[in-house]
């Protein structure tokens, strides 16, 4: 029995969209497909038609060191990315390029970095080489790992179930695979876990009070006996997961509302600001939040995103039984924070390094003064949890060789979960001028993976590649592929290659 995270269903109320989803695949209703062809030359989803809403994604910019030498950004890593761009994929469907974050599709993969060695909960590894797609530039590998709780270690959890159960989750992939999934969390809980469930559609309610998780019969027959049906109108929902999460609140616990919807929130504040601010309080009163996506037709990928951030949790779109159980069962660690608000801060030596550029994290860029600020935001490490960021680099004057002295320096800032003041780490890269073929498999398979998004987004940053060999890059690392994940990943690839012919 695993008993790794406090599963404190968070959020808010779903609403329910009233738009058809046909259980073909490839088919969102009869009026979803249109012509419209994305930047990799695929069709996509209309989605004022759908309903589904992505924020834009303004790619970041190479920036000059000699105008700011200093990069920061929070540590994050949902996984809700990959697995929405798998569905398309999937479905014939090339994503949209507003549905590609790319710092999730590396960060879907597991890496088999070092556990963490002294006092500190996050080891840290790094690696330079050349840039496969842009010769001329190096990449910059940063590699975090999370330390391995234990499962006689792991701390109690407190879970609260946030449950849309509108009529528009009747589709086989939303009510019945959410229902499967929780079934596969109730059968890891113990004694000294608690569970409890909250629905709404029209109005909220409560299908099981927080429950011992060793009454797994029980817990499984409250999930089996949901039910969709209404419209979707919970105003009471979120609050209520709330009082339930605090009312069985586990001191040192793992305590966390899990949110599962297929949709849009209307959850009584009347405004995003509002209920990102409830979220946060809550954060604050030591109830984590995790968000669930299910199903097509009215995905609100932008807010779920946003509160899952803001709510010291993460979020993921679960396509699948496979996905529902690597979530849930195999990465179930991942929801026990070890430690949170972790930055990281790179700072460039202006006479090696002309510019620089974070692949990715476009949401995620804090204010370089954030970094030594206590009260700042920043991102959770889980139990196990191995965490990847890419900079793509010009070097100045073509760089042609090794650096020889530091070309950059990167500090790190975290806090214990109890603790409301940040600790300093600090990691040193060596260049050692490696090809690309000579670096490691970890940055051959995550420059890869990055690679794969640049191109299907259509990225001007995509520089010289094709589907050919990025496939190529990522089946060379396949020395570690816990699940297959990987193996599947050369699939898209391929499926890819297709739709953009």
């Amino acid at each position: 029995m695993h008993k790794y995270l406090v599963l404190f269903l968070t959020t808010a109320l779903l609403l329910g969209c009233s738009l058809d989803e046909s259980d073909e695949p490839g088919r969102y209703s009869d009026s979803t497909l249109v012509n419209g062809i994305n930047g990799a030359g695929g069709p996509y989803i209309n989605y004022d038609v759908t309903g589904e809403q992505y924020a834009e994604i303004i790619e970041n910019p190479f920036i000059a060191t000699a105008d700011e030498p200093t990069s920061t950004f929070s540590i994050d890593a949902d996984g809700a990315s990959y697995s929405n761009a798998r569905r398309f994929l999937n479905d014939g469907i090339m994503p949209p390029p507003d549905a590609l974050r790319t710092e999730e599709l590396i960060n879907y993969f597991d890496y088999d970095y070092p556990q963490p060695e002294g006092p500190h909960p996050i080891g840290l590894n790094g690696e330079v080489s050349r840039c496969p797609w842009a010769p001329a530039h190096k990449l910059i590998r940063i590699g975090i790992k999370g330390q391995t709780i234990e499962e006689e270690d792991i701390p109690p959890s407190n879970l609260v179930f946030l449950i849309d159960v509108s009529g528009s989750m009747g589709s086989v992939r939303k009510l019945p695979l959410l229902q499967e999934a929780f079934k596969l969390l109730a059968q890891e809980l113990t004694a000294e876990d608690r569970v409890a469930i909250v629905t709404y559609a029209g109005q909220a309610g409560v299908a099981l009070p927080s429950t011992a998780g060793d009454q797994t019969e029980t817990i499984i027959n409250a999930i089996e006996g949901l039910t969709s049906g209404g419209s979707t109108a919970g105003a009471d929902g979120i609050n209520t997961a709330y009082e339930i999460a605090l009312e069985n609140y586990i001191e040192e616990g793992n305590n966390r509302v899990i949110l599962a919807t297929d949709g849009d929130f209307n959850v009584g504040p009347s405004s995003t600001e509002e209920l990102v601010q409830l979220i946060e309080e809550k954060r604050e009163q030591g109830v984590f939040l995790t968000v669930l996506g299910f199903g097509t037709g009215n995905l609100n990928d932008q807010l779920m995103e946003q509160i899952a951030n803001n709510g010291n949790g993460t979020y993921e779109y679960i396509d699948n039984q496979q996905q529902a159980e690597k979530v849930l069962v195999e990465e179930l660690g991942k929801l026990y924070t070890v430690a949170r608000d972790v930055k990281a801060q790179v700072t460039f030596n202006t006479n090696l390094v002309e510019a620089y550029r974070l692949i990715g994290y476009e949401n995620r860029l804090l204010d370089n003064e954030d970094f030594e600020d206590d009260e700042a935001d920043g991102g959770e490490i889980g139990s196990g949890q191995a965490i990847t960021a890419l900079y793509e680099i010009k070097p100045a004057g073509g760089g042609g060789s090794s650096f020889g002295v530091p070309a950059f320096t990167i500090e790190f800032r975290y806090k214990d979960p109890t603790s409301d003041v940040s600790q300093l780490m600090s990691l040193e890269i060596p260049d050692q001028n490696a090809s690309f073929d000579q670096a490691s498999e970890h940055m051959r398979f995550a420059a890869g993976v990055a690679s794969f998004g640049l191109l299907m987004r259509d990225s001007e940053y995509k520089g010289q590649t094709s589907y050919d060999q990025i496939y190529d890059w990522c089946s060379g690392a396949m020395t570690y592929d816990p699940g297959g994940y990987r193996q599947e990943l050369l699939e898209l690839i391929e499926k890819a290659n297709e739709l953009s012919d």
